[in-house]
């Protein structure tokens, strides 16, 4: 995390007893869930994504969009700071990881290559996400 302290801290054993392995294992473990597998790929309804690990809200639906790549993906994230990125030097690559700017859970990566108005694509896990609908 950068120099600013997560508001949710939780030890190992707190996280593992809060969330299922799979939820476990991207958010705490920076996992990837297959795509076209994961919750809310295809989910239509208005309402706001929330962080699964801590409930911080990350994402509107107003800004989601079908982006054809097996997951759930937006343009922007709901506010400035809800989400935090972190340089990603994993799999021969580099990218810019999203995480939770709470709780520091690995949500997805956000690429370039997005619609207007950002031409952002923020790629979240499907597990790493609640949603509450309006």
């Amino acid at each position: 995390m950068s120099d600013k302290e997560l508001k949710v801290q939780k030890t190992d054993a707190e996280w593992r007893e809060q969330l299922t392995p799979q939820q476990y294992a991207v958010t705490r473990g920076h996992g990837t869930e297959r795509p076209f597998t994961g919750p809310y790929l295809d989910n239509k309804d208005k309402g706001v994504y929330h962080c699964v690990a801590c409930g911080k809200p990350l994402f509107s639906s107003e800004t989601k969009y079908e982006s054809g790549s097996g997951w759930p993906s937006f343009y922007a994230p709901i506010e400035d700071g809800a989400v935090a990125e972190h340089v990603d030097r994993s799999h021969l690559m580099t990218r810019t990881e999203i995480r939770c700017a709470d709780c520091d859970a690995h949500l997805g990566h956000v690429f370039e290559d997005g619609p207007q108005p950002t031409g952002l694509r923020y790629c979240m896990n499907g597990v790493a996400l609640d949603f509450e609908k309006k």
